[in-house]
């Protein structure tokens, strides 16, 4: 830590940066309030989403004894995932990202020669996949998050248990130096005074 001076300069310096800390402590508060907000809400739709992901997947189980058919392929290949899509929006300074949509790979297969059943359980294969790509980028989503919060956490710390209080006992400490040296100049004066009118009284006796 780097030794203050004691001067009225430095006083000056030390009381303009606490009005500069206290001044932007609040904007930082608020930040860690916004992405802890944002966090919760994350956590609150990873659970939804895992439901919904859960009941989907019952539903998809309904087909399991079917998936031993041959015709079974068609569904796997129709199912596959050639990108899922998200928009990003800047929420409390981060970059964060939404689902979109899941484009799937083009399967050609022949709806007359396969079985009844193929269409119907690629479409549920298809909202299962859905749902899992939902889950994925709302987690993505909570770590990007939870990364920032640690970030902006710190710096509140640092903030207000350092740099803050580290201030204000600067200038404390150059008040208290100052006071002694103008009640010290004050003394020094008085015994001048005192000195003078003594001589002076001195000399009118003489």
């Amino acid at each position: 830590m780097a030794q203050i001076k004691l001067t009225k300069m430095e006083l000056r310096d030390q009381q303009y940066k606490l009005k500069q800390l206290e001044k932007y402590l609040p904007t930082l508060q608020l930040k860690k309030a916004m992405l802890q907000a944002e966090v919760n809400q994350a956590i609150y739709e990873i659970e939804g989403l895992t439901r919904e992901f859960h009941a989907q997947k019952g539903l998809c189980e309904s087909f399991q004894s079917l998936f031993s058919d041959p015709e079974s392929e068609a569904v796997y290949d129709g199912a596959q995932v050639d990108d899922v899509q998200k928009r990003y929006e800047n929420i409390a300074g981060a970059e964060i990202p939404f689902f979109e949509k899941v484009i799937f790979r083009p399967n050609e297969y022949s709806l007359f020669e396969s079985p009844l059943w193929v269409d119907s359980a690629m479409e549920q294969v298809k909202e299962l996949v859905v749902a899992k790509e939902k889950i994925e980028v709302v987690k993505e989503k909570k770590r990007i998050l939870e990364k920032e919060l640690r970030e902006v956490s710190i710096r509140v710390n640092l903030f207000e248990k350092i740099l803050i209080p580290r201030t204000q006992a600067n200038i404390k400490k150059i008040k208290v130096f100052l006071g002694d040296q103008e009640l010290a100049s004050v003394a020094q004066a008085k015994v001048a005074k005192g000195k003078i009118e003594k001589r002076k009284k001195e000399e009118e006796e003489g």
